[in-house]
């Protein structure tokens, strides 16, 4: 099933609608769509490099609206609609020990989950169920989805196909990576000055 997604969505990067279908990939994979719309970013940015500023900002502004959707999922039909989604991704079972710390933490998770290949859908759900700050939502939303779909356009622009594999292969660690360096900082702040 997955993989036949996948061959769709690719297939839509080479239509006329590609932007709409970017628009459209990024809103909903942000709340309950499996696939990234990194598939559909990549081959149209090489496919045009002049349209990166476009195509990432197209991607960006779906995923960020959508978002809201994965919130409100969470926040007003947890138990119809939300509960199923997690459970798809295996987190559901997740759901109430992490409930207890999540708008603690949950801004970072939020950051997390936008910048990497972490399914962004259940964070966006956790945050609804949990009702997360809105605000704080909203502004990591922007800041990680932003930086993510921004610097992968601009990394295809800049360097054409020949990074179109290196980023797909290391483009998780890479992230993860960051993340991880960066939240370790802000701890060893926290715990040790």
């Amino acid at each position: 099933m997955l993989r036949r997604l996948y061959d769709w969505v690719m297939s839509l990067a080479a239509t006329r609608h590609a932007e709409r279908a970017l628009a459209g990939v990024s809103f909903i994979e942000s709340s309950v769509f499996p696939i990234p719309p990194d598939v559909l970013l990549i081959p149209m940015v090489i496919a045009d490099r002049r349209k990166w500023f476009r195509i990432a900002m197209i991607c960006t502004v779906a995923s960020v609206l959508g978002a809201f959707l994965g919130y409100a999922i969470g926040a007003l039909a947890f138990d119809l609609i939300g509960r199923p989604v997690l459970e798809f991704y295996g987190k559901a079972g997740k759901f109430d020990e992490m409930a207890a710390r999540y708008n603690e933490w949950g801004g970072w998770a939020v950051l997390f989950g936008a910048l990497t290949p972490f399914p962004f859908k259940v964070l966006t759900i956790f945050s609804g169920a949990t009702h997360l700050n809105l605000v704080t939502f909203t502004i990591v939303s922007i800041i990680g989805r932003g930086a993510r779909f921004f610097l992968v356009a601009w990394l295809l622009k800049r360097y054409g196909a020949p990074i179109q594999g290196f980023i797909e292969k290391n483009l998780g660690l890479l992230f993860t990576l960051f993340m991880l360096l960066l939240i370790g900082g802000f701890l060893a702040v926290r715990y040790l000055f």
